[in-house]
């Protein structure tokens, strides 16, 4: 699965609609969609691919249900399995934004590293 390559800022469902809105209307969008993963409780990707001055680049918002208990099992006998049980909020959402640049050279996409960006 793919979906935490990138560099990550935490987002609203609001501020994400408006960056998207501002790409859709000013990029030339390559492709954007809707992906669902049923691990971790329940993954929405939605994204939006475009050509900026930097060149291909992938926007991602992502929504996950946050993490309620951990829960580990194990058993005392030789040889078992331990594992580990996450409980997942059924209403509670975490949400953040994944920023990646495709690379020719890997044929993939690769984290912009948001440390190189100057922030006042």
């Amino acid at each position: 699965m793919r979906y935490a390559l990138c560099v990550m800022r935490i987002m609203t469902r609001e501020k994400w609609e408006t960056i998207k809105g501002k790409v859709l209307d000013g990029m030339e969008v390559i492709d954007k969609g809707a992906e669902h993963y049923d691990e971790e409780g329940g993954v929405d990707i939605d994204f939006v691919e475009f050509n900026s001055p930097l060149g291909k680049t992938r926007l991602e918002f992502i929504e996950k249900p946050i993490v309620l208990d951990k829960k580990t099992t194990y058993s005392h006998r030789g040889g078992s399995d331990t594992g580990v049980e996450f409980v997942y909020s059924p209403t509670e959402k975490s949400a953040r934004l994944v920023v990646c640049k495709w690379d020719d050279d890997t044929d993939d996409w690769v984290e912009i590293n948001a440390e190189k960006f100057y922030l006042p």
